[in-house]
């Protein structure tokens, strides 16, 4: 009898055992909120296996416009914020929802549009000067209108070329409400111009006759940050996990990676995390 109380407890304490190393491991994720142009360019499915290899963290990634991720991560359902816009990035941190905000990598923005050209604006270099001639011809041009940091962008430089794009909004200018791919599709199936990051352009398979037509522009630069989720405002983030996502990106090996993620012979992003 004693022998078999004695075997019944061992495997019930081998199952509990089990069960709690079970349980461990699927605590060991986070969640992180960051945008389209990065989950659609295709730069997490390269950079996320080296980083859960080295630390046996998974990474969930919900990818959004940068302010519907900034308010994700303001409601505490997210413990990583990964995102382009400087300006909200720096807002959220000062509210006392990021802890602080790391610099680590950039590209640049482009205007894509049609080979035919109706503004005659390909081969500039002047964003502004080129949103005017779209405006003044009425040519057609898709719009993210989604509040992501690529949409702010877009709006920054119509308000410096003193153009308002509502006056054209549903004639010349479409809103889609949608992601950067959804919006590229509409400028494609349209023959509209769109204003794009080029990690998403460099990934875009539904061309058709788009091209781009305006880039180089310093105003063009498009930089992207990353920030844990304030503990102190919600209890439940991950924070050491977190953390050391942060830490990883910014590291060398994360920075090299960033660097490794190529499209053929095109680099997408380019690590500038600072030393």
């Amino acid at each position: 009898m004693n022998l078999f109380k004695n075997m019944f407890k061992n495997i019930y304490l081998v199952f509990f055992v089990w069960m709690a190393l079970n349980v461990q491991a699927q605590d060991r994720f986070i969640t992180v909120a960051s945008t389209t142009s990065t989950e659609q360019s295709g730069l997490f499915k390269h950079l996320l296996p080296v980083f859960e290899k080295k630390t046996g963290i998974q990474v969930r990634v919900v990818a959004l416009g940068t302010g519907q991720a900034l308010d994700m991560a303001r409601r505490g359902d997210a413990d990583v914020v990964f995102v382009h816009d400087k300006v909200a990035e720096e807002k959220f941190v000062s509210d006392g929802f990021g802890v602080r905000r790391f610099e680590v990598m950039y590209n640049d923005f482009i205007l894509i549009g049609p080979k035919s050209d109706a503004a005659k604006v390909a081969g500039g270099k002047d964003i502004l000067a080129a949103y005017r001639k779209i405006a003044e011809a009425k040519a057609p041009f898709a719009s993210r209108a989604d509040k992501s940091g690529t949409h702010a962008a877009e709006l920054r430089l119509w308000k410096e070329a003193a153009v308002d794009p509502q006056s054209g909004k549903g004639t010349w200018y479409r809103e889609t409400g949608s992601g950067m791919g959804p919006t590229l599709n509409t400028a494609s199936a349209m023959n509209a111009y769109a204003f794009t990051d080029r990690g998403t352009w460099l990934s875009f398979k539904n061309r058709g006759d788009l091209v781009i037509v305006v880039e180089g522009d310093q105003r063009l630069f498009n930089q992207y940050g990353v920030m844990l989720v304030n503990p102190a405002k919600h209890a439940h983030v991950k924070k050491d996990f977190g953390q050391a996502f942060v830490d990883w990106v910014v590291s060398p090996e994360g920075q090299q990676t960033i660097a490794g993620y190529k499209i053929g012979s095109d680099q997408l992003f380019f690590p500038n995390a600072k030393k």
